[in-house]
């Protein structure tokens, strides 16, 4: 049995039908209406559901997830399933009906290695229900349809994920850097915001630090830190953290403060450049100066001393004709 999972995208694998209904009375936002309290008792297969529906918590939900069985055997469908508060659910796998007529040999739910009982909700669609009341019923569940092919299917029951900016947030000295986490689709309990230091997380109290943190809560399920007169002590990696009533999720963010110098150097490295050119063209411009000036002097002595010859020779040459004559 291959052991490998792919997650694949719900409108092309997973057909799934959610119902939420209220014990005791029933809201429908969904694609079905699942069953009412008086006929979910039968279909229990858990000594712990029938508990906790004989304990009749009237504010409680139920929701149905639904999902076909991919047509070809091969790696797990993985199903991922976002819960952020106590709910009671049911999880079925169901086989496409061109396998209709497919012998089954065995069907098995796990969560890790324990064994869960299931119901079959119809000859070829096999179902758990669960009550998911903290943070120990999440995790993965498997379905796997053995016959003359093999079928595997993972619903994954998480609490919801933090949204936060993947590239780290930069800003500099004296700056004022804000960090934004949001719950999309869920509204935390509570949030609270940590930095670490080191390999430890520090809670930050902005109450006790009234000139250096401001959290605010723009809504909800949105959190923002400010961190004021940042310095370079000030980066790092911070964390925000929702509570849910079935866990905790975190979000992490990194948040890097640079110096004032530091937009400055490439603008200092071009006037460095600048004047580096400037007076390398100065002292060329001296040398050539200085190289014209020694040329003329060196002309004028030359004139000077082809007059100096050819006077010498004049006289030479007046001399010689006065003995001549």
């Amino acid at each position: 049995m291959p052991t490998g999972l792919k997650s694949s995208p719900e409108p092309m694998t997973t057909t799934q039908t959610v119902n939420r209904q209220t014990w005791g009375g029933s809201i429908s936002d969904h694609l079905t209406v699942g069953p009412d309290a008086s006929t979910l008792g039968l279909d229990l297969t858990t000594q712990e559901f029938k508990q906790d529906t004989k304990s009749n918590t009237s504010h409680s939900s139920y929701e149905k997830y639904e999902v076909v069985l991919p047509d070809d055997s091969g790696p797990a469908v993985v199903k991922n399933i976002t819960l952020d508060r106590a709910v009671r659910i049911e999880l079925t796998c169901k086989l496409d009906g061109k396998y209709s007529s497919l012998k089954v040999i065995q069907v098995t739910w796990k969560k890790g290695n324990e064994t869960i009982g299931h119901i079959n909700k119809t000859e070829n669609s096999w179902s758990i229900q669960l009550t998911i009341s903290d943070n120990s019923k999440l995790g993965s569940y498997n379905c796997t349809v053995k016959g003359e092919k093999e079928f595997s299917v993972v619903f994954h029951l998480q609490v919801p994920k933090i949204d936060v900016k993947d590239k780290p947030v930069i800003t500099y000295e004296g700056d004022i850097a804000v960090l934004v986490c949001k719950s999309l689709n869920s509204t935390p309990i509570s949030w609270t915001w940590y930095m670490t230091n080191g390999s430890e997380q520090i809670a930050i109290n902005d109450s006790l630090l009234l000139d250096k943190y401001v959290i605010d809560k723009v809504f909800p399920n949105v959190t923002q830190l400010k961190i004021l007169k940042l310095t370079s002590k000030d980066d790092g990696v911070y964390w925000c953290e929702a509570a849910f009533e079935l866990g905790k999720s975190k979000g992490k963010m990194k948040l890097k403060v640079l110096s004032l110098m530091v937009p400055l150097k490439p603008f200092l490295a071009i006037v460095a450049e600048v004047v580096v050119l400037v007076a390398v063209i100065f002292l060329f411009e001296i040398y050539s100066k200085r190289r014209e000036k020694c040329a003329e002097i060196e002309k004028e002595f030359d004139q000077t001393e082809q007059l100096k010859s050819e006077e010498s020779n004049g006289v030479e040459n007046s001399s010689t004709r006065h003995r001549k004559v």
